[in-house]
């Protein structure tokens, strides 16, 4: 019997238009009459995530910054795991030696030091989950975006990362050339220790602390709510998504996941598209209905 469902935002529960479809919003609030209880799993921040979920009428749970932070559908925090500070700042010295464009994130706020940078990467984030877009199209749409206007500029990082207030729950890192511009500067932290360092794209890197992941934050919420790892289901498309599929006690990819995640999931369901979330939530809720 499933009684938890964490989900993945980008490329699973939105579709190439960035929306949720009808079938997956009713599905959804079928599952939660059902009592099977439906997280968000994304790397945005709680902020950013609420005002992507709440305008649909959804009242879930979310797993924040690639399980930095989990939140119960109440807003009330229930798992937190930050990058220590000395961590932060000697993976910061690391992508700037490798000249690599970065930003903080935190509970509340993301920092960047280039508006460029940050709406040129925006703009390709929209293009890889729509084929469709044009550069210069994205580009615009990124500009206007609420994605831009919970940004914070700042003409540095040497503040932040010396502040002992700041707790900093992710660094992410962007490069047009893709993952290979990121090999040299990977291995670098990876060496640093207990971190893990992910992907929710081709053209950037998360580093999280290593209980920062969505599948342990997955499993630590489920602790707290006495939920067994077999009642727990996951629902993923991407690399980030990986630690969860993995972890749960049933594993889903989309019908539009990369080649890895199908690999490791159980079960796939229909792609993003076609209402794949929707697809197998009413699979689970038949499936608990014969038990």
């Amino acid at each position: 019997m499933i009684k938890l469902v964490a989900c993945d935002l980008d490329g699973t529960l939105f579709n190439s238009s960035l929306d949720i479809s009808a079938e997956n919003i009713a599905a959804i609030k079928a599952a939660q009459q059902n009592n099977i209880e439906f997280l968000i799993a994304t790397g945005r921040s709680p902020k950013q995530s609420r005002q992507a979920i709440r305008k649909y009428g959804l009242q879930t749970g979310f797993i924040n910054i690639n399980g930095a932070l989990v939140y119960d559908a109440n807003d009330q925090l229930q798992v937190k795991h930050a990058l220590p500070q000395s961590k932060a700042k000697q993976i910061a010295t690391i992508l700037e030696r490798h000249q690599l464009y970065y930003e903080l994130v935190t509970a509340d706020q993301i920092y960047s030091t280039d508006t460029s940078q940050r709406i040129a990467n925006l703009a390709r984030s929209l293009m890889q989950l729509n084929a469709e877009l044009t550069f210069k199209k994205a580009v615009a749409i990124a500009a206007g975006s609420n994605a831009m206007l919970s940004m914070k500029f700042v003409a540095n990082f040497a503040k932040l990362l010396n502040d002992p207030q700041i707790e900093v729950m992710k660094i992410i890192s962007f490069n047009a050339n893709g993952q290979q511009a990121f090999t040299q500067a990977k291995q670098e932290i990876a060496a640093l220790g207990d971190l893990a360092i992910t992907s929710s794209g081709p053209v950037n890197i998360e580093i999280n602390d290593v209980h920062a992941q969505k599948g342990p934050a997955l499993l630590d919420y489920a602790h707290k709510k006495k939920i067994k790892r077999e009642e727990v289901a996951a629902i993923g498309d991407n690399l980030n998504d990986l630690s969860m599929i993995r972890d749960a006690g049933v594993g889903v990819a989309m019908g539009n996941a990369v080649p890895k995640i199908k690999e490791i999931a159980q079960v796939t369901t229909k792609s993003n598209d076609d209402h794949g979330v929707g697809y197998i939530l009413r699979k689970f809720i038949s499936a608990n209905a014969k038990e």
